[in-house]
């Protein structure tokens, strides 16, 4: 999201920067030539350095808005307290803050340093306002958009077979619940063959990804499920592939649904974050309970059976995103806050 936002607000109005406060990844590339950048790399979680050199950076750069993503809220302040008229955005998007009823406390401290909030999903919203104390005038729901790069190419090859491929855009961490869908697969190949899961997403093999993988293994579904790692080409990938899948039982709004919905792609999603809202309460994509293996397979065999309701629900979820979820809509509203501020 940060870098879809610094791509697209109007650059008439606005000079936008972009600042990892650890290491660059992937997505590096996609940042516009005309946004500036800077890369703290810090080291742990408050590094003074790297609080020093954002400081600088925006004294040199004249910033009067800081729009702290996640975690980073903590780094942000900590430069903004050094960093005197800056304005502090702190957007919202773990889904697990809410759902999870986490304790407000670590946020409390510099809840007072913070003048707007932005949160990726009404959720989220309302767990800064009663966790947080903060009124509803300073938090405001502001959905996700998704802007995918083009695809290089017209066709990637992939596994499995056209017509049976299902997949998972979503990194492999614990909330995005992959053993539920893992599950599911394991209830789905016996019955459909041709079945073929793709897991698409980043992990460290330590963590998650190695649970992950030992499902897979102990399932015997090696294959039928791929690992496809982090990837550039998403667009290239859901083009050829049939059915999208949201397995999470946390989220916010996850940019992986509006990519299914900007690809014409059926989407099975669970009732997490803002993800009801995104296939407008099911009738743009299947809603189906977290951490629920056998309704999640059920989904999946439906629509693989049923070419024409993929089509059906495709275009619908492709027609609400355009409408709804579009990087005109949602920038717009960020640039409300932003105009705000600057006055």
């Amino acid at each position: 999201m940060a870098t879809n936002l610094v791509n697209g607000v109007p650059r008439e109005l606005y000079a936008a920067h972009l600042c990892t406060t650890r290491r660059s990844g992937p997505l590096d590339a996609m940042v516009s030539a005309h946004v500036g950048r800077l890369r703290l790399e810090r080291r742990y979680r408050l590094d003074l350095l790297a609080v020093r050199d954002l400081v600088r950076y925006i004294r040199d750069n004249d910033i009067s808005i800081v729009h702290a993503h996640g975690s980073t809220i903590f780094t942000a302040a900590a430069a903004a307290q050094f960093a005197r008229g800056v304005s502090l955005v702190w957007h919202l998007h773990y889904g697990t803050l809410a759902t999870e009823r986490r304790s407000g406390l670590p946020y409390r401290s510099i809840r007072g340093r913070i003048q707007t909030v932005i949160a990726a999903s009404e959720p989220l919203a309302e767990w800064a306002q009663s966790a947080l104390g903060w009124t509803s005038d300073r938090v405001r729901y502001i959905p996700n958009f998704s802007c995918l790069p083009p695809a290089q190419s017209s066709t990637v090859a992939l596994p499995g077979v056209p017509g049976y491929r299902i997949v998972s855009v979503a990194n492999l961490v614990r909330e995005k619940d992959h053993t539920t869908l893992v599950r599911a697969m394991a209830k789905v190949a016996p019955a459909i063959p041709n079945a073929h899961l793709l897991l698409v997403g980043a992990g460290d093999e330590r963590g998650a990804a190695r649970v992950v993988r030992e499902s897979v293994e102990n399932a015997g579904l090696t294959q039928c499920v791929s690992f496809c790692g982090q990837r550039s080409d998403i667009e290239a990938i859901l083009r050829g592939c049939d059915i999208g899948v949201i397995s999470s039982f946390s989220e916010g709004l996850p940019l992986a649904l509006l990519e299914y919905g900007h690809a014409a792609l059926p989407a099975v999603t669970t009732a997490v974050g803002q993800c009801t809202d995104v296939v407008d309460g099911g009738r743009c994509g299947i809603v189906v309970p977290p951490r629920a293996p056998a309704a999640l397979a059920s989904a999946i065999m439906a629509l693989l059976r049923d070419p024409d309701e993929r089509k059906r629900l495709g275009c619908r979820l492709q027609q609400r995103v355009r409408t709804h979820f579009s990087a005109e809509r949602v920038i717009s509203m960020v640039c409300d806050i932003y105009d705000r501020l600057a006055r």
